[in-house]
């Protein structure tokens, strides 16, 4: 986290010297969850390409990663894709929310007089 870039954070995470946290199998999906969902409410050139994907599948293309991206075999869980989907349908709901409140004569989400 503390990392000044993102290539070095990803050194500092492969690094198998540093020990990871004891929680880390448990805790590692809602880490990446919160990462992503950061990310693309932060960069909205980024959340662009995510929304304007559609419905299609999203798969990390890797061969060297079982449990992020498809894995050698092509057989892997695809977490990263799989987040990656459920943060585009998280977004679009959010987007659709906000203009569902901004529609309100008073924008505040309701009608007025109540």
């Amino acid at each position: 986290r503390r990392a000044r870039t993102p290539l070095r954070a990803a050194e500092l995470g492969r690094d198998s010297s540093t020990p990871l946290r004891r929680d880390w199998e448990r805790v590692k999906d809602d880490v990446m969850r919160c990462a992503v969902a950061a990310k693309f409410r932060a960069h909205a050139d980024i959340r662009h390409i995510l929304l304007s994907t559609g419905d299609e599948e999203i798969v990390e293309d890797t061969t060297t990663d079982h449990y992020w991206g498809r894995g050698r075999t092509g057989n892997g869980k695809n977490m990263l894709g799989r987040i990656l989907v459920r943060t585009r349908h998280q977004l679009r709901t959010e987007l659709a929310e906000h203009a569902e409140h901004a529609e309100t004569p008073d924008g505040d989400g309701r009608r007025p007089g109540r």
